[in-house]
């Protein structure tokens, strides 16, 4: 995260020079970008911080879940980025439009594309490799970051070639669309992990998980639930035992089945359980209601 940063304020740095030396309003638009970014990614290191704290008496399941605040905000400064981006563009185009030294600012934000390229590429892998939603959402704004100057420097291209001014503003609009399509794609994953979200592969393979391990163990289960803290995944089970068995006995399979899903499983998970007895449970649970 602390490259990330780096490599952000150099870009922000680069990017703005480039748009000072050639008045472009697609570089702008690209500049833009880099501001949110960097107030994104220190948001997201701070977040990543956080995260990493230990729980305590006042917040009892630690602070994992700060990733999805992190993703949300990300995903609402791309946004904002998107729409400033839109507005500065047209008002560009409608005030008159002068660009120049265009060879240089390509050659920059070409190099600029290829850092953010490779960057964007580790973290993403990281991100997915240790299971941290804050650096894989870091990373795809960074990729977006990349393609967002690619797609300036093929649209700079083609005002060189052809001469008309005019495929700076368009360029620097579609742009921004891109870069709105990928902020609302984060705010949208922000707000199914508040929300506690199910994912149906996840689901599906937690059961297929629990019915191979409970058939091995000799027991069954119900009312699977699971929430994701954006690091690991929290799970909960009924697990039902004879209703003769010891308590002693079914406590210590219900642990063992507490150790050997996690280990099952491709990502970071807890299993907490509530034992119950397989013959009655049905009528305990109507009880309640």
């Amino acid at each position: 995260m602390r490259l990330s940063l780096l490599v952000g304020v150099l870009m922000l740095l680069a990017k703005t020079g480039a748009y000072l030396y050639t008045g472009s309003a697609a570089i702008l638009s690209d500049a833009a970008e880099s501001v949110v970014h960097v107030v994104a990614v220190a948001f997201a290191a701070f977040s990543l911080w956080l995260a990493g704290k230990p729980a305590n008496h006042r917040f009892l399941y630690g602070y994992e879940r700060v990733s999805f605040f992190s993703a949300g905000f990300e995903g609402a400064m791309i946004m904002m980025a998107a729409l400033s981006i839109i507005v500065v563009a047209v008002h560009k185009w409608l005030a008159g439009l002068q660009i120049e030294n265009l060879g240089a600012g390509i050659l920059v934000v070409a190099a600029a594309s290829v850092v953010n390229l490779a960057l964007g590429w580790y973290l993403v892998h990281t991100g997915r490799r240790t299971h941290s939603l804050i650096l894989e959402a870091n990373g795809k704004h960074v990729l977006t970051d990349s393609w967002t100057s690619f797609g300036v420097v093929g649209g700079l291209l083609l005002v060189m070639w052809t001469g008309w001014k005019p495929f700076d503003p368009i360029l620097a609009i579609l742009v921004a669309l891109n870069i709105l399509w990928s902020g609302g794609h984060l705010v949208w994953r922000s707000v199914g992990g508040l929300m506690d979200y199910s994912d149906p592969a996840t689901a599906q393979l937690l059961r297929q998980r629990l019915d191979q391990l409970c058939q091995e163990l000799g027991m069954e289960y119900h009312g699977v639930r699971y929430r994701n803290t954006g690091t690991r995944l929290l799970v909960e089970a009924h697990l039902l035992f004879p209703f003769g068995q010891s308590i002693g006995e079914a406590h210590r399979l219900a642990t063992e089945l507490e150790h050997r899903l996690p280990q099952s499983l491709d990502f970071p998970a807890e299993l907490i359980t509530h034992l119950e007895a397989v013959e009655d449970h049905h009528e305990v649970h109507r009880g309640k209601h």
